[in-house]
């Protein structure tokens, strides 16, 4: 059996029993503290994980320009999934402790890379524990080298000029998984300006998970989504946040729910409000 959106603790326990090829990453981050999450894997994670840095391999350079966490190159993340151990043929599964806050920006690069056998661990290390399964410490077996290659993209992006059209246009609708504070222009910390873009909906990542930490049902995910977003059709939305990161926990919660089709905004607020041709608005709508 192959997995592309969620695997449950059980099912990953059971795939470790099998002669399955099979690897975990772990994506443990703090925004706030970029070593955390090395530091996190090191004192915990789930036997055989790889460690998969937010910035250091999920993402690419920054120009000041391109956001806070720009995508690598297809060719920079298809040569670190094969560093880590990955092939065509691996069933990728990722997670951290935050909710797949972080996680779901590699589920999201490896489709976008073209490798469809890939799962968020739902709930995450924190459901791994509780379950009472096994942990490792320190850095981890190295696993030899991969032949991971880029096939055919699964998923798709829009940039900055796109998104700006759209703003005119209203061909698509911009879903922002942000916090509704920041959504509306208030207590931003993280980047210059504070708001969001005009015409953009707000759908906060958090909202995806139930009381235990775990994805909502298709049915819940399906209603929830298509009420703000007005449509149940992916290829009419656009998925943004503040640095692309977060926007990736909408469209797997989109991909469980079967609303296919959606783009990334790869910068988003963290780029647009960089931009000084960028409109801002602010306030709850």
């Amino acid at each position: 059996m192959r997995f592309n959106t969620l695997i449950s603790v059980e099912q990953l326990a059971d795939l470790f029993s099998s002669p399955a090829d099979v690897l975990v990453c772990d994506g443990s981050f703090e925004l706030s503290n970029p070593a955390a999450g090395l530091d996190a894997y090191r004192a915990a994670h789930v036997p055989g994980a790889a460690y998969l840095h937010l910035e250091d391999e999920l993402s690419g350079p920054k120009n000041g320009q391109n956001g806070r966490h720009p995508l690598p190159t297809r060719e920079a993340f298809a040569h670190a999934m094969a560093r880590a151990g990955a092939s065509d043929t691996t069933q990728l599964v990722c997670y951290d402790s935050a909710g797949g806050m972080y996680a779901a920006r590699l589920w999201w690069l490896a489709r976008w890379a073209g490798h469809p056998d890939v799962a968020l661990l739902d709930g995450g290390l924190p459901a791994w524990r509780t379950a009472g399964k096994p942990v490792e410490t320190g850095d981890g077996a190295t696993r030899p080298p991969g032949n991971f290659t880029l096939r055919d993209a699964l998923a798709g992006i829009v940039d900055f000029d796109a998104v700006l059209a759209n703003v005119s246009s209203g061909a698509r609708v911009v879903l922002d998984a942000r916090a509704a504070d920041r959504f509306r222009g208030e207590n931003e910390t993280l980047d210059a300006v504070g708001g969001h873009i005009p015409n953009a909906r707000n759908r906060f990542f958090r909202d995806n998970l139930d009381a235990n930490g775990r994805f909502k049902s298709p049915d819940a995910l399906r209603e929830e989504i298509g009420a703000i977003a007005g449509t149940a059709d992916g290829a009419a939305l656009i998925s943004q946040c503040g640095s692309g990161v977060t926007a990736c926990h909408n469209l797997l919660a989109m991909e469980i729910a079967g609303i296919r089709g959606a783009a990334l905004y790869p910068g988003s607020w963290s780029e647009w409000s960089s931009r000084r041709d960028a409109p801002v608005a602010t306030g709850a709508a």
